[in-house]
């Protein structure tokens, strides 16, 4: 297999909040309006304290970590014209009773058929496409990811505090967003009619509205010719995005490699990749975690090591073997995202001080 064939872009979600207080502010459709003018595209989102950023294609880490670096220092100055800050963080560390859905006609329509969950969303992941060459492929390759996604959920936590008080989670965002009648892992799909069928039901019962809010955290791309793997929380930092976008390509690769020796991906139970969501978003880098290929119960750092190993002839053709090593090196000695907010947090149980570590945290190595 030709790595530069295997692409990779990132996605990330972001946070508007209040320079003072925290707090989200309603402002994407101005900073994205400011962030036009200096030929940025923008994404809305869900609701209006939310903007999205999106890379181009990349076959090499370090120039995607540089996008990665740019495109965050633009959208925090147009957010600093527009009287806000951006935050890479997953839920907001303080919120209001609901957030405002975003003015347009989707949006709206979702807000109508969902109702309080549209409007309690506020919630920031980071989604990471890889280049299949077709849809069965990428429903393949689905299967052989799935185990994984506990895994890629609790290296990348980022959703501690919520409401100005500890969750009690690593990953609080994980919890609200697997109220989504279509969000989490997916089922184990043994072909793509078995896909079609599923995604049917889904549209013809209105626990979605099209195909585009088919949430599962590993999908067939419905816009790109990739797999998306959508399980994270959006990283505290750009090293963190970058080692998450490096182990999912090759993650992918492996799989890819496994596909052409006619091997299947093992068809794990649903209730042991559930148990292992709940423990990842309960944990995180923290403690123990639950490996779903032979459900024992494992340090959760062990079973990283057990998937580099597993990925381990892919980053070396990627050549990124010494980028993933140095940067879960950096990340387990300093904390990702939850464990920098709880740090935070724990000293004088002031939310201001998350809020400060979270900013700086998102700009850390852009500037």
């Amino acid at each position: 297999m030709d790595a530069d064939s295997v692409t990779v872009g990132v996605e990330e979600e972001f946070l508007l909040a209040d320079p003072e207080t925290g707090a989200p502010v309603a402002k994407n459709v101005e900073v994205a309006r400011t962030a036009a003018e200096l030929g940025v595209d923008l994404q809305l989102e869900l609701t209006r304290c939310q903007v999205e950023t999106s890379t181009g294609v990349h076959t090499n880490s370090s120039e995607l970590a540089q996008e990665l670096r740019n495109l965050r220092c633009s959208i925090a100055t147009c957010a600093e014209k527009n009287g806000a800050q951006l935050l890479a963080v997953a839920i907001p560390p303080t919120v209001p009773d609901k957030f405002p859905v975003t003015d347009t006609p989707r949006y709206q329509r979702i807000a109508e058929s969902f109702g309080m969950l549209a409007h309690e969303q506020g919630l920031c992941g980071c989604h990471v496409h890889v280049a299949v060459p077709d849809r069965d492929t990428a429903l393949q390759v689905s299967n052989f990811l799935r185990p994984w996604l506990p895994l890629f959920l609790a290296l990348t936590a980022n959703s501690a505090i919520y409401r100005s008080a500890d969750t009690g989670y690593a990953s609080w965002r994980s919890i609200l967003w697997r109220r989504w009648p279509s969000a989490g892992p997916p089922p184990y799909f043994e072909s793509t009619q078995d896909y079609d069928a599923m995604v049917a039901m889904m549209l013809s019962s209105g626990s979605i509205l099209d195909k585009k809010m088919v949430y599962w955290d590993v999908r067939p791309s419905s816009s790109f010719p990739t797999v998306e793997i959508r399980v994270s929380d959006v990283p505290a930092t750009v090293e963190e995005t970058v080692l998450l976008a490096t182990l999912v390509r090759a993650t992918v690769m492996t799989a890819r490699m496994s596909l052409a020796q006619n091997r299947s991906a093992p068809a794990v139970g649903a209730e042991v990749v559930r148990a292992a969501y709940w423990k990842a978003a309960r944990t995180g880098l923290d403690g123990d975690a639950v490996d779903p290929l032979c459900g024992r119960i494992v340090p959760v750092r062990d079973l990283i090591a057990e998937l580099i190993e597993y990925v381990g002839p892919a980053l070396d053709e990627l050549g990124d073997r010494q980028l993933v090593t140095d940067s879960l090196a950096a990340i387990l000695a300093r904390g990702n995202g939850a464990i920098r907010q709880l740090n935070a947090f724990r000293a004088r149980h002031d939310v201001d001080d998350v809020v400060a570590e979270l900013a700086a945290a998102t700009l850390e190595g852009c500037r």
